[in-house]
């Protein structure tokens, strides 16, 4: 029993380092696509009206610090949607039903520029 478990330990290890290792070039790989993706589309800048604000929060246990992530759901005039991760500093300056032009390029966020309203 002994020598069975020195003979598959170290296969059971290589196993488990190649997932680990396969993990991290996946997901290097899927940022480099998204990256060029972004890249090679055009940047625009449409009206759109602010939908939706969310926020994610991610844990890091009980002695780690949490992370917060920010993001908008803009609507455009065409009634097509699109979500998009922003600043905390961004987030806290946009507020739901706003109406003005967004500027993005792919699934990058660019800025909004809220339209004001001077009828007060």
């Amino acid at each position: 029993m002994g020598d069975l478990m020195f003979q598959i330990g170290p296969i059971f290890i290589g196993i488990i380092f190649i997932i680990v290792i396969s993990f991290f070039i996946i997901n290097i790989a899927k940022g480099i696509s998204t990256y060029n993706k972004n890249e090679q589309s055009p940047k625009l800048s449409v009206p759109a009206e602010i939908k939706t604000k969310r926020t994610s929060v991610r844990s890091g246990g009980q002695d780690h610090h949490s992370h917060t992530s920010y993001y908008v759901t803009f609507e455009f005039s065409s009634g097509d949607r699109s979500e998009f991760k922003v600043s905390g500093k961004e987030y806290g300056q946009l507020a739901e039903g706003d109406i003005g032009v967004l500027t993005f390029q792919g699934t990058r966020y660019g800025a909004f520029d809220r339209k004001v309203n001077k009828e007060s």
